[in-house]
């Protein structure tokens, strides 16, 4: 990882590594601005040129939304205060590569789009690798270049959320209404297919739908799919047993 083994390497490769856990033991005597300087001191040392380190405190606490709460007790703050701050010890060292165990565990709706905001900053505009584990297939679905689905600890799909689809749905279904009679099409592509329609019949199409698989959809079918195989694979053992 990062041209080493995690093992053994040395200090040097752990600064360029940030992680947030699914559950963290804080410092809940410490503030959030007290406890990430001190943290944020650790990674001086291998700051370099193209990359700074560590984020200054108020960047970061403005970052993740914490600088209402910056000087309060950690032990003060709700669960999804602690979780931002999470968020915050796992960037501030500004990682090439970052872990995250469910991030937004515990957040409401519009934290967890300031989370995802985050997300895409992080590896936009600072270049950050991200490693998501989410059972949230829309998060997974709204953030992942690339989604691997694992199923009894086996990588059973790797692609994006399109093709992990495609894959599994194989078409979606076109819905419209012409002069007042609806129709339903299944197609793989359907782009061409609305295309043509419209060329066809014009401002008559309406109610125009496209439906695709969702990647919870997909991910229930992989599973069921590796499921089978499973006991497939299994039943002729059990017979030799006998």
């Amino acid at each position: 990882m990062l041209g080493a083994d995690p093992a053994t390497a040395d200090d040097a490769w752990r600064a360029r590594v940030g992680v947030v856990l699914q559950s963290w033991r804080d410092h809940a005597r410490w503030t959030p601005r007290r406890l990430l300087t001190q943290l944020g001191g650790y990674y001086a040392a291998y700051s370099t040129p193209d990359r700074p380190r560590p984020v200054p405190v108020d960047e970061l606490l403005a970052t993740v939304g914490l600088t209402a709460d910056a000087d309060r007790k950690i032990v003060t703050l709700s669960g999804g205060l602690r979780r931002r701050l999470d968020v915050a010890v796992g960037i501030v060292g500004r990682p090439d590569l970052l872990f995250l165990d469910e991030p937004t565990a515990g957040f409401d709706p519009q934290a967890r789009r300031d989370f995802h905001d985050l997300v895409h900053r992080l590896s936009d505009l600072e270049g950050t690798s991200i490693l998501l584990t989410t059972h949230d297939l829309a998060e997974a679905e709204r953030l992942a270049d690339r989604i691997l689905i694992l199923a009894g600890g086996e990588i059973v799909a790797d692609g994006s959320a399109d093709e992990l689809t495609r894959r599994v749905a194989g078409s979606s279904e076109v819905r419209w209404t012409l002069h007042g009679e609806r129709f339903v099409h299944a197609t793989p592509d359907p782009t061409p297919f609305v295309r043509r329609l419209f060329e066809e019949h014009g401002d008559a199409v309406a109610d125009l739908e496209v439906h695709r698989a969702s990647l919870e959809d997909t991910y229930i079918a992989m599973v069921a799919r590796h499921e089978r195989a499973d006991d497939a694979t299994a039943r002729p053992l059990a017979g030799a047993v006998r």
